[in-house]
């Protein structure tokens, strides 16, 4: 079913998108959700080309990955560098600027077809991958760049796989987010990702390349959707989808969720309240 005004990818029919969402949702209140799972939903709800047999094929490559890596290798830095000439070397997992303007590198099962992805998708390919194997990994994100951690604390061994998989020493990590955020580095940005919280800086990751092109208003809807599926979600989120509704002409739909996201909001920021409550007036005018 082609959609003629729309580029590809293509969106799944209402039936598969809400049997995705369901289960979407079950995934993410389980008690340890799972991170390729996860993305794998997000990339069939944002392509519809993407069926059972292509989820399975691309869990099935994940473990297949995992089983070309060494049996345990040893400590942390040597597990990072088993890693990184699997992934990084030999199969050639990396990023570079130009996927920043893709839909595809935000999609896992896209990042494990062309091995090009954002630097979250691709540390998600580490992280799967290293995490089948038995590693001591975990992903690590860094304010404005995403990358990979082995070990505790004390002996921590951080990997960018958007650059192959390049161990960074504390020197490296410092510059990576004075370069990204013009900040310095924080030790709690070093603390292990909850997998939850990558799945939001996907969805937002998503969200942003769409708010670059309005004539995507549809993945950002299918994107916040999603959003709101994962349980503590920031309530910003409702006021998102409201806007994104009276955009696409539903004005009743898209009022409605503004008025409610003033409600939650009222009790700490009543003019805020207020401006959004204006915002839905204006969107129900519309329809005359």
């Amino acid at each position: 079913m082609h959609h003629p005004y729309l580029p590809p990818p293509y969106p799944p029919p209402p039936e598969r998108s809400a049997e995705l969402r369901q289960r979407f949702t079950e995934e993410a209140r389980s008690e340890r959700p799972d991170l390729s799972a996860l993305c794998l939903l997000i990339g069939a709800e944002a392509d519809g080309s993407l069926d059972e047999t292509g989820i399975d094929a691309a869990q099935a490559e994940l473990d297949r990955l995992a089983g070309e890596l060494p049996y345990r290798p040893g400590g942390p830095r040597a597990w990072a560098e088993a890693v990184q000439r699997l992934l990084g070397a030999r199969h050639g997992f990396h990023g570079t600027p130009g996927d920043y303007q893709r839909l595809e590198s935000s999609l896992l099962h896209e990042v494990l077809r062309r091995r090009r992805g954002l630097p979250i998708l691709l540390s998600v390919v580490w992280l799967e991958v290293a995490r089948r194997a038995g590693a001591p990994v975990y992903g690590v994100a860094l304010p404005g760049h995403f990358v990979v951690g082995f070990g505790a604390a004390g002996e921590q061994v951080l990997a960018d796989p958007f650059d192959e998989g390049r161990m960074l020493t504390g020197e490296d990590a410092e510059l990576l987010v004075a370069g990204a955020t013009g900040a310095s580095l924080q030790p709690s940005a070093l603390e292990p990702a909850a997998p939850l919280e990558v799945v939001q800086r996907v969805l937002n990751n998503i969200r942003s390349w769409a708010a670059a092109r309005p004539e995507r208003s549809d993945v950002a809807l299918r994107a916040v959707e999603l959003g709101l599926l994962i349980p503590a979600h920031p309530a910003r989120l409702r006021y998102e989808r409201g806007q994104l509704l009276v955009q696409r002409g539903q004005f009743t739909a898209g009022a409605d969720e503004l008025d409610t996201y003033a409600d939650l909001i009222e009790v700490v920021d009543e003019p805020a309240a207020e401006k959004v409550r204006q915002e839905a007036r204006i969107a129900r005018s519309k329809l005359n």
